[in-house]
Formats: structure tokens, sequence, C-alpha cells
């Protein structure tokens, strides 16, 4: 799998995990149809954590910077 659709797929698992925290509920679904039930909000909290910190190297690789010049 590439970085972006690794990129992608957590992005997406992230998103959803993060409205089925703030709607209350205790259980997702993730990208395969599996459903995960959390015990408590810190344990929801700890599993957005640590999406957020595989996420952070992906993001980085990702920044494309463009260097300009009116051509003189």
């Amino acid at each position: 799998m590439n970085q972006q659709a690794l990129h992608s797929k957590l992005a997406e698992w992230r998103d959803r995990l993060k409205e089925a925290r703030y709607s209350g509920t205790r259980r997702a679904r993730d990208s395969t149809g599996e459903e995960i039930e959390y015990k408590s909000d810190s344990e929801m909290a700890k599993a957005i954590a640590a999406i957020d910190a595989e996420l952070a190297p992906i993001q980085r690789h990702a920044t494309v910077r463009f260097q300009t010049s009116k051509g003189l």
C-alpha cells in the first residue's frame, strides 16, 4: 500500500472514530467492516491519538513546496 492510500485509510478511520466519540457512541466500524467497541472515552481518545501519531510522519512527507520567481 502506498503512502497516499495509507494516509487516506488512516484519516478515514480517525474521522469515523471521532464521529462515534463525539456522538457518544462507543462502537465504531473500520474499513473492513469489523466493529470495535471501546470501554471508555479515554480509550477512544488514545486510539485517536495513536492514529494521529501514525499520520504525522506521512503528512510531513506529503508536503509540497513551490519556489517561484519573476524570471529576472
